[in-house]
């Protein structure tokens, strides 16, 4: 009987080390001879660095050495783009610590080693500083002008447009029955982790080996960036993933702090830990989302969408760095989502501004992108006279037009198709589920002092990103198996995911598999890490690769002892089984050890739909949520109770993201959110009537697992869906909100501007 270990919710087998404190993280490690780093910021946005002078600080006990880019060979080394690597980009990366200019507040100017943090923090505030002020640019408006420019010699402060096209566009708005323009925008946050960055760095002097702790998301390839940087082979440095405490597509990039703790740790002889204090965290890890855009739907009488069209500001802060350009591209490549939209032309400028860098964020892109398309969809069958529901369904692609081409982008010519799925099925067992028909007769009643408003809207979320993973399959000495990945952990429960795809593969019980292994760099051959909902589609089905040689090996194996054919061979669960009554243990085997791969270059989209109930205050500008329902459709769910768990874990930052979130600045760049008490987070008590529903109806064609990335889908809506349902709620004012997040103010601002006009 074959094991049914995936589609079986079990719980995490990582839960129990992180429940009883047993996790180990990078700041619970502390070898002798430790020092601590401490990273002097600049706290000027725009300016001229004309001298920095350490001598008061190390003249502090304690105090073991100051590094500047001036200690470093050469100059400090560049930080170079992962992902769309582009020559366009390259005036535009970002120096390891600043030289000569500094272009946000937060960048690294300095960096003590000291006995203790505090004696670092002391040892900051006596390094006498000169930086010449120059004008700051906070925002698109300004970059646009080109008045001030961050890096002179490119002569522009757009680092470059995207251009997403599909059909005609122009031709389709010249003789379009209906359109409408729409200038919308959604506000800069972030991935805050529980857990802030770190890094830890060990410098072996005799065997010129450098070993860094900390690691996460892309181990392999932050190792490839160090070694050119720091002068080492790749194989001189170890690059280990403790546990993670949050990741989201922000930690575990290749930030200033994965270059300059291995520099000061090989610079000094001694290991160097440097951990972020919750305010570095704010100003330095990468921000998000921040995008204006002016756009344009055409349809038909009836609803049917001809087309879009329209530009998308994109604001990426100081640098273009690492994974920073992804959002910025996505938005106009999926803006129409899981509708039907034969005809796009959109541009997405980057504007860069004195603010700190920008990179992916869970669903970049989608979260912005279906934010504009809902909308605008809202608008228009309130204009047309459509139900909005009946509106959405008419314009969902079908099953039937599966795989279907979505807009392509240029200058990376970045094509792409959604897999497969059945956009309408989603739909109707959300309405059903939800109970729209009963609680829509609600909308825009006054009840106890409250409005309440519905909404609905649709959504995909883009998995699998390739080119390839590795897994690796390996016999303990006590029989047992353990599983090594090149996927990595982020708070996603791979741990236990994987153990349940190897159990079945193998065809053993789940405890027969001791451990998996994952993120480092010495568990495989060569691994690509965690992002864009990978982890499972790509790792998982290199698993059922190294499953397969796995089997053929142990086979081959036990036929050499027991002196028969491989063929003649037969797996037990812990032994091994061969003609004429003949075993051996599975220890017997002991190190035997195969590594499988799987390689993909197609995309994996779920999809499915979110529902929500609200109330809001319109003297007071609150929003209460009543019920919110999502369903989305995974392909193939490996443990239904985690990924409801990631569903509803993103959901809640898609809400963070719509009503409370704001990374803001000053004028001059300053940063105005730099503590938890400005930067507002979702609370265990904000967002208490979630729920969600996982299907399998359409599994993935391109991996044989048929499963679909999925730890996005809760996130891509929420900012669509809150906005139109406070639009429905408040719709005797006449409020549309056009922006987030929907903070209490701005809800406010919009029922007074209402009144206002109505009055006139």
């Amino acid at each position: 009987m074959k094991n049914t270990f995936i589609g079986t919710s079990m719980e995490r087998r990582e839960d129990l080390r992180f429940l009883r404190g047993k996790g180990i993280y990078v700041d619970d490690l502390a070898p002798s001879n430790l020092l601590y780093a401490v990273i002097m910021r600049s706290n000027i946005a725009h300016g001229r660095l004309k001298s920095i002078d350490a001598s008061a600080a190390l003249k502090i006990p304690g105090v073991h050495s100051v590094i500047t880019a001036k200690d470093m060979p050469g100059g400090p080394p560049i930080i170079p783009m992962r992902l769309q690597p582009l020559p366009e980009f390259k005036p535009f990366e970002q120096l390891v610590i600043a030289d000569d200019k500094v272009r946000y507040v937060g960048e690294p100017l300095a960096m003590v080693l000291a006995e203790s943090v505090a004696i670092g923090e002391d040892a900051l505030e006596v390094i006498a500083l000169e930086i010449e002020d120059l004008p700051a640019v906070p925002d698109w408006r300004a970059a646009e002008k080109n008045e001030s420019l961050l890096f002179e010699p490119a002569g522009s402060n757009r680092a470059l447009t995207f251009e997403a096209r599909k059909g005609d566009a122009d031709a389709a708005f010249k003789n379009a029955p209906y359109v409408r323009r729409e200038q919308l925008r959604t506000g800069r946050h972030f991935g805050l982790t529980l857990e802030p960055r770190g890094v830890m760095a060990e410098w072996d002097a005799a065997s010129g080996h450098l070993t860094v702790s900390g690691a996460a998301k892309v181990p392999f390839f932050n190792r490839r960036i160090l070694a050119k940087q720091i002068g080492l082979p790749e194989e001189a440095i170890t690059m280990i993933e403790n546990d993670v405490g949050g990741g989201y597509g922000a930690r575990g990039e290749f930030y200033p702090e994965d270059f300059l703790i291995p520099f000061a740790a090989r610079h000094v002889n001694r290991p160097v830990k440097w951990i972020e204090d919750r305010r570095e965290n704010l100003i330095a890890m990468n921000h998000a989302r921040e995008s204006e855009a002016d756009i344009e739907i055409a349809c038909e009488r009836d609803g049917t969408i001809i087309g879009l069209r329209g530009f998308v500001h994109t604001d990426m802060g100081a640098y273009m760095r690492t994974n920073g350009a992804v959002g910025a591209r996505n938005i106009p490549q999926f803006m129409g989502g899981p509708y039907r939209v034969p005809h796009v032309k959109i541009d997405s400028l980057l504007w860069m501004t004195n603010k700190t860098p920008v990179g992916t964020y869970r669903g970049p892109g989608r979260y912005e992108g279906s934010f504009y398309i809902e909308r605008l969809l809202d608008m228009v069958a309130h204009d047309l006279g459509i139900d909005r529901v009946e509106l959405r369904r008419r314009n969902l692609i079908t099953s039937a037009e599966q795989p279907y081409e979505i807009a392509t982008v240029q200058p990376t010519d970045a094509r792409d198709q959604y897999d497969s799925g059945d956009y309408e099925q989603a739909l109707d067992r959300c309405l059903k589920e939800f109970g729209w028909n009963d609680k829509a007769k609600l909308q825009g009643k006054l009840i106890d002092g409250r409005y309440h408003g519905l909404a609905v809207c649709c959504f995909v979320e883009g998995g699998a990103a390739g080119p390839k993973e590795s897994a690796r399959l390996e016999i303990n000495s006590d029989g047992t198996i353990s599983v090594f990945m090149g996927s990595s952990a982020v708070g996603q429960g791979v741990e236990t995911v994987f153990a349940q795809i190897a159990a079945d593969a193998l065809e053993v019980p789940v405890d027969r598999i001791s451990h998996v292994h994952h993120g480092s760099t010495t568990t495989v051959s060569d691994g690509y890490g965690a992002y864009h909902s990978r982890s499972v589609v790509m790792g998982g089905s290199a698993l059922l690769d190294a499953a397969t040689k796995f089997q053929a090996a142990i086979k081959d194996a036990a036929a050499k002892r027991l002196g028969c054919n491989a063929s003649e061979v037969r797996l037990g669960e812990d032994k091994v089984f061969g003609p004429g009554g003949k075993s051996l243990l599975l220890a017997e085997l002991a190190g035997l050890t195969v590594e499988g791969a799987f390689l993909n270059k197609k995309h994996t989209y779920s999809y499915g739909t979110h529902a929500a109930h609200i109330t809001v205050d319109a003297k007071l500008g609150q929003v209460q949520i009543v019920d919110y329902m999502v369903v989305q459709d995974v392909g193939r769910a490996i443990n239904p109770m985690t990924l409801r768990g990631q569903i509803i874990g993103s959901l809640v930052q898609g809400l963070g993201g719509a009503m409370l979130e704001h990374l803001q600045y000053d004028e001059q760049g300053q940063f105005l959110t730099g503590t938890l008490a400005d930067y507002l987070l979702p609370t265990a008590g904000d967002f208490p009537n979630l729920r969600c529903i996982v299907t399998e109806d359409h599994p993935s064609p391109i991996n044989p697992l048929g499963a679909k990335g999925a730890g996005e889908g809760g996130i891509v809506a929420a900012g669509g869906v809150m906005a139109n349902a406070v639009a429905n709620a408040l719709q005797s004012f006449g409020v549309q909100p056009r922006q987030l997040p929907l903070t209490p103010t701005y809800i406010w601002e919009l029922v007074q501007a209402g009144q206002r006009q109505a009055a006139e």
